[in-house]
């Protein structure tokens, strides 16, 4: 993982939405809570451009990160945020406990490439649809990717790739897989064309009316 994130936080001890809302307006800290592991959840109060800041990057949300409670560091991931339904002010964050020694079971973004010379793209004309942006892994911090690249350029036009043909990296399972084999979903797609498929379409039709021709003679 090439980017260390570390946050400094304070014990929070005002509880409710009122305190929450006074340390948002008045101190532009985000209101926020680190659970799991053996000890007692915390109520903390993050400063809110520094947890801003950090959102920037998107390796943030799979990422280990170190927060500073008082002076105490913690080892946690991200998981989950809560944003305000009509701004993109943050206000709230959950963060999960995690140990070097236990496996942990977050999502990883996928990074799709080689989509400009996919053959069925670049050949035929084909439409990506990405199924999945994001897959659930389970496995332990220090294997932890930022991300999960899958290479597009050998799918043709009505090919598929699913979870299973994910090149994972080394110490990193698929959620979804370690529950059986039908539980392997699709993840890309290229469609044909819109053309071509009203192409189909219409000769699909063409071929209907033509039997139905037939059988009245």
């Amino acid at each position: 993982m090439s980017d260390d994130f570390k946050l400094n936080a304070m014990v929070r001890n005002d509880m409710g939405k009122g305190a929450s809302r006074r340390l948002r307006r008045e101190a532009n800290l985000v209101p926020a809570i680190i659970y799991g592991g053996k000890n007692a959840p915390e109520n903390i109060s993050i400063a809110s451009n520094e947890l801003e800041h950090a959102l920037q990057n998107e390796a943030f949300y799979s990422h280990i990160i170190t927060i500073s409670v008082d002076g105490n560091d913690q080892d946690v991931i991200l998981k989950d945020l809560q944003r305000h339904p009509s701004k993109t002010v943050v206000i709230h964050a959950d963060f999960l406990r995690v140990s070097k020694t236990q496996k942990l079971h977050t999502k990883v973004p996928l990074h799709y490439i080689n989509e400009d010379i996919c053959v069925g793209v670049k050949m035929g004309g084909g439409i990506i649809s990405h199924n999945m942006t994001e897959l659930d892994i389970s496995c332990l911090p220090a294997d932890l990717p930022e991300y999960i690249e899958v290479d597009v350029s050998a799918v043709d036009i009505g090919g598929v790739l699913h979870i299973s043909d994910i090149a994972l990296p080394s110490g990193v399972e698929s959620v979804e897989l370690s529950h059986g084999a039908e539980h392997d979903q699709p993840i890309f797609t290229i469609n044909k064309p819109k053309a071509a498929v009203e192409e189909t379409t219409d000769e699909e039709a063409a071929d209907k009316g033509d039997n139905e021709e037939t059988s009245e003679e």
